[in-house]
Protein backbone atom coordinates (compact mmCIF):
# COMPACT_ATOMS: atom_id res chain seq x y z
CA UNK A 1 0.00 0.00 0.00
CA UNK A 2 1.42 3.43 -0.81
CA UNK A 3 2.36 5.96 1.36
CA UNK A 4 0.28 9.61 0.68
CA UNK A 5 2.02 12.31 1.62
CA UNK A 6 -0.79 16.10 3.07
CA UNK A 7 -0.12 19.33 3.77
CA UNK A 8 -1.20 21.98 6.32
CA UNK A 9 -0.79 24.93 8.00
CA UNK A 10 -1.52 24.33 11.42
CA UNK A 11 0.52 23.00 14.52
CA UNK A 12 -1.14 19.45 14.43
CA UNK A 13 0.42 19.11 10.45
CA UNK A 14 3.00 16.95 11.30
CA UNK A 15 0.74 14.39 12.59
CA UNK A 16 -0.66 13.82 9.13
CA UNK A 17 1.96 14.73 7.12
CA UNK A 18 2.72 11.02 6.46
CA UNK A 19 -0.26 8.70 6.52
CA UNK A 20 -0.98 5.42 5.46
CA UNK A 21 -3.30 5.47 2.22
CA UNK A 22 -6.44 3.85 3.74
CA UNK A 23 -9.03 1.75 1.43
CA UNK A 24 -12.27 2.57 2.80
CA UNK A 25 -13.67 -0.55 1.44
CA UNK A 26 -13.76 -3.08 4.90
CA UNK A 27 -13.04 -5.87 2.94
CA UNK A 28 -9.57 -4.43 1.58
CA UNK A 29 -8.94 -3.36 5.09
CA UNK A 30 -7.17 -5.97 7.82
CA UNK A 31 -8.65 -5.00 11.30
CA UNK A 32 -9.42 -6.85 14.47
CA UNK A 33 -12.86 -4.79 14.79
CA UNK A 34 -15.10 -4.43 11.81
CA UNK A 35 -14.12 -1.21 10.24
CA UNK A 36 -11.61 -0.44 12.58
CA UNK A 37 -7.83 -1.02 10.78
CA UNK A 38 -5.02 -1.65 12.53
CA UNK A 39 -1.95 0.92 13.06
CA UNK A 40 0.71 0.87 10.92
CA UNK A 41 4.04 -0.73 10.63
CA UNK A 42 7.34 -1.28 8.40
CA UNK A 43 8.37 -4.80 7.95
CA UNK A 44 11.99 -4.94 9.67
CA UNK A 45 13.82 -5.92 6.26
CA UNK A 46 15.00 -2.57 4.80
CA UNK A 47 18.44 -0.41 4.75
CA UNK A 48 16.64 1.61 7.53
CA UNK A 49 15.50 -0.81 10.57
CA UNK A 50 19.56 -1.94 10.54
CA UNK A 51 20.38 1.74 10.19
CA UNK A 52 18.75 2.78 12.85
CA UNK A 53 19.82 -0.14 15.27
CA UNK A 54 23.29 0.18 14.01
CA UNK A 55 23.23 3.67 15.96
CA UNK A 56 20.66 2.84 18.61
CA UNK A 57 22.78 -0.11 20.41
CA UNK A 58 26.04 1.09 20.78
CA UNK A 59 24.65 4.62 22.48
CA UNK A 60 24.01 1.76 25.59
CA UNK A 61 27.52 0.64 25.78
CA UNK A 62 29.44 4.26 25.34
CA UNK A 63 26.30 5.95 27.95
CA UNK A 64 27.94 3.50 30.42
CA UNK A 65 31.12 3.73 29.85
CA UNK A 66 30.24 7.72 30.51
CA UNK A 67 28.39 7.00 33.65
CA UNK A 68 31.27 5.41 35.49
CA UNK A 69 31.95 9.08 36.39
CA UNK A 70 29.57 10.87 38.69
CA UNK A 71 29.25 14.66 37.59
CA UNK A 72 27.69 17.46 39.93
CA UNK A 73 26.97 21.05 38.75
CA UNK A 74 27.27 23.37 42.14
CA UNK A 75 26.59 24.82 44.10
CA UNK A 76 23.82 26.50 43.03
CA UNK A 77 21.69 26.94 45.94
CA UNK A 78 22.91 26.73 49.16
CA UNK A 79 25.07 23.18 49.43
CA UNK A 80 22.54 21.60 47.09
CA UNK A 81 24.13 20.81 43.86
CA UNK A 82 22.94 19.10 40.64
CA UNK A 83 23.89 15.49 40.61
CA UNK A 84 24.18 13.25 37.96
CA UNK A 85 26.65 11.00 35.68
CA UNK A 86 28.63 11.15 32.86
CA UNK A 87 26.15 9.29 30.56
CA UNK A 88 23.34 12.43 31.15
CA UNK A 89 24.00 14.19 27.26
CA UNK A 90 23.64 10.44 25.70
CA UNK A 91 21.07 8.55 26.77
CA UNK A 92 18.13 10.45 25.90
CA UNK A 93 19.43 9.97 22.63
CA UNK A 94 19.02 6.16 23.26
CA UNK A 95 15.22 7.15 24.05
CA UNK A 96 14.84 9.46 20.65
CA UNK A 97 15.65 6.45 18.22
CA UNK A 98 13.47 3.72 20.31
CA UNK A 99 10.44 6.52 19.95
CA UNK A 100 11.42 5.76 16.41
CA UNK A 101 11.97 2.44 16.22
CA UNK A 102 8.40 2.11 17.76
CA UNK A 103 6.47 4.26 16.06
CA UNK A 104 7.54 2.84 12.37
CA UNK A 105 8.40 -1.14 13.11
CA UNK A 106 6.77 -1.62 16.46
CA UNK A 107 6.98 -3.00 19.67
CA UNK A 108 8.16 -6.73 18.71
CA UNK A 109 10.73 -5.15 15.92
CA UNK A 110 11.86 -2.56 19.02
CA UNK A 111 11.86 -5.52 21.63
CA UNK A 112 14.37 -6.89 19.07
CA UNK A 113 16.90 -3.96 18.93
CA UNK A 114 16.77 -3.43 22.80
CA UNK A 115 18.08 -7.30 22.71
CA UNK A 116 20.66 -6.22 20.56
CA UNK A 117 22.17 -3.34 22.95
CA UNK A 118 22.32 -5.54 25.71
CA UNK A 119 24.37 -8.05 23.82
CA UNK A 120 26.69 -5.33 22.61
CA UNK A 121 27.24 -4.19 26.31
CA UNK A 122 27.55 -7.76 27.51
CA UNK A 123 30.32 -8.26 25.00
CA UNK A 124 32.33 -4.45 25.69
CA UNK A 125 31.74 -6.28 29.38
CA UNK A 126 33.32 -9.28 28.85
CA UNK A 127 36.05 -7.98 26.92
CA UNK A 128 37.20 -5.00 30.13
CA UNK A 129 36.94 -8.06 31.94
CA UNK A 130 39.15 -10.11 30.39
CA UNK A 131 41.88 -7.31 29.64
CA UNK A 132 41.54 -6.38 33.32
CA UNK A 133 42.72 -9.68 33.81
CA UNK A 134 45.48 -9.33 31.42
CA UNK A 135 48.91 -9.17 33.39
CA UNK A 136 49.80 -5.51 32.81
CA UNK A 137 53.27 -4.18 31.65
CA UNK A 138 56.01 -3.01 33.54
CA UNK A 139 55.87 0.16 31.65
CA UNK A 140 51.96 0.72 32.18
CA UNK A 141 51.35 2.63 35.00
CA UNK A 142 47.49 2.91 35.48
CA UNK A 143 46.50 -0.87 36.63
CA UNK A 144 44.81 0.11 39.38
CA UNK A 145 42.71 2.94 37.56
CA UNK A 146 41.80 0.84 34.87
CA UNK A 147 40.66 -1.90 37.69
CA UNK A 148 38.61 0.91 39.16
CA UNK A 149 36.99 2.00 36.23
CA UNK A 150 36.25 -1.36 35.26
CA UNK A 151 34.88 -2.65 38.24
CA UNK A 152 32.28 0.55 38.69
CA UNK A 153 31.65 -0.55 34.78
CA UNK A 154 30.18 -3.62 35.87
CA UNK A 155 27.69 -2.08 38.44
CA UNK A 156 26.76 0.89 36.12
CA UNK A 157 25.92 -1.86 33.73
CA UNK A 158 23.95 -3.55 35.75
CA UNK A 159 21.98 -0.80 36.81
CA UNK A 160 21.77 0.35 33.28
CA UNK A 161 20.39 -2.87 31.87
CA UNK A 162 18.03 -3.46 34.68
CA UNK A 163 16.95 0.07 33.85
CA UNK A 164 16.58 -0.23 30.17
CA UNK A 165 15.31 -3.21 29.67
CA UNK A 166 12.36 -1.69 32.16
CA UNK A 167 12.02 1.42 30.76
CA UNK A 168 12.42 0.70 27.13
CA UNK A 169 10.15 -2.24 27.08
CA UNK A 170 7.67 0.02 28.50
CA UNK A 171 8.31 2.83 26.27
CA UNK A 172 7.72 1.00 23.46
CA UNK A 173 4.62 -0.77 24.96
CA UNK A 174 3.04 2.31 26.03
CA UNK A 175 3.93 4.02 22.52
CA UNK A 176 2.22 1.35 20.47
CA UNK A 177 -0.54 0.91 22.61
CA UNK A 178 -1.10 4.61 22.29
CA UNK A 179 -1.04 4.42 18.64
CA UNK A 180 -3.73 1.19 18.55
CA UNK A 181 -6.00 4.12 19.79
CA UNK A 182 -4.81 7.19 17.86
CA UNK A 183 -3.53 5.46 14.73
CA UNK A 184 -1.34 8.28 12.35
CA UNK A 185 -2.58 10.94 15.00
CA UNK A 186 -1.67 13.04 17.96
CA UNK A 187 1.97 11.91 17.48
CA UNK A 188 2.97 14.22 20.37
CA UNK A 189 0.50 11.93 22.61
CA UNK A 190 2.63 8.69 21.87
CA UNK A 191 6.21 10.55 22.68
CA UNK A 192 5.31 12.24 25.93
CA UNK A 193 3.38 9.77 26.78
CA UNK A 194 5.98 6.59 26.66
CA UNK A 195 8.48 9.15 27.17
CA UNK A 196 7.36 10.11 30.62
CA UNK A 197 6.32 6.19 31.84
CA UNK A 198 9.63 5.16 30.67
CA UNK A 199 11.94 7.50 31.38
CA UNK A 200 10.97 7.60 35.02
CA UNK A 201 11.04 3.42 35.35
CA UNK A 202 14.47 3.96 33.64
CA UNK A 203 15.65 6.28 36.57
CA UNK A 204 14.55 4.91 39.30
CA UNK A 205 15.99 1.33 38.70
CA UNK A 206 19.01 2.84 37.16
CA UNK A 207 20.08 5.62 39.96
CA UNK A 208 19.19 2.84 42.89
CA UNK A 209 21.86 0.47 41.19
CA UNK A 210 24.48 2.65 40.21
CA UNK A 211 24.48 5.06 42.91
CA UNK A 212 27.18 3.63 45.16
CA UNK A 213 29.37 2.63 41.50
CA UNK A 214 29.62 6.68 41.22
CA UNK A 215 29.90 7.70 44.77
CA UNK A 216 26.53 8.81 45.77
CA UNK A 217 25.55 7.39 49.25
CA UNK A 218 23.98 9.90 51.13
CA UNK A 219 19.62 9.52 50.27
CA UNK A 220 19.65 13.55 49.55
CA UNK A 221 21.94 13.17 47.05
CA UNK A 222 20.11 10.10 45.64
CA UNK A 223 16.88 11.33 45.26
CA UNK A 224 18.24 14.64 43.85
CA UNK A 225 20.10 12.01 41.19
CA UNK A 226 16.51 10.60 40.72
CA UNK A 227 14.83 13.84 40.17
CA UNK A 228 17.05 15.61 37.63
CA UNK A 229 17.78 12.16 36.18
CA UNK A 230 14.10 11.96 35.36
CA UNK A 231 13.37 15.56 34.27
CA UNK A 232 16.70 16.08 32.30
CA UNK A 233 15.96 13.14 30.46
CA UNK A 234 12.05 13.73 29.70
CA UNK A 235 12.80 17.50 29.09
CA UNK A 236 15.38 16.30 26.44
CA UNK A 237 13.13 14.43 24.96
CA UNK A 238 10.17 16.64 24.65
CA UNK A 239 12.77 19.33 22.82
CA UNK A 240 14.05 17.16 21.06
CA UNK A 241 10.78 16.09 20.05
CA UNK A 242 10.38 18.25 16.37
CA UNK A 243 13.60 16.22 15.62
CA UNK A 244 11.96 13.42 16.49
CA UNK A 245 8.71 14.02 14.65
CA UNK A 246 11.13 14.87 10.92
CA UNK A 247 12.93 11.74 11.41
CA UNK A 248 9.69 9.75 12.38
CA UNK A 249 8.14 11.06 9.00
CA UNK A 250 11.35 11.12 6.51
CA UNK A 251 11.37 7.51 7.79
CA UNK A 252 7.88 6.53 7.07
CA UNK A 253 7.77 8.47 3.65
CA UNK A 254 11.11 6.23 2.54
CA UNK A 255 9.79 3.05 4.15
CA UNK A 256 7.92 1.17 1.39
CA UNK A 257 6.52 -1.52 3.64
CA UNK A 258 4.73 1.22 6.08
CA UNK A 259 1.23 0.10 5.01
CA UNK A 260 -1.54 -0.70 7.98
CA UNK A 261 -1.25 -4.59 8.58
Amino acid sequence: MAVGARTCGGPGCLDIRVTPNESTDPAETPSTEPGRAKPAFATISTAYYPTIVAIFAPLLLISNISATKGVAFGPLFGEWSIITDGGFFLFPLAYVLGDVLSEVYGFKATRRAIYLGFAIAAIGALSFWLTMLLPAADFYPNQDAFEAVVQAFFQVLLASLAGYLVGQTLNAFVLVRIKEFTKERHLWARLIGSTVVGEFADTVVFCLIAAGAIGITDADDLLTFIAIGFVYKTAVEILLMPITYRVIAWVKAREPSYKVT
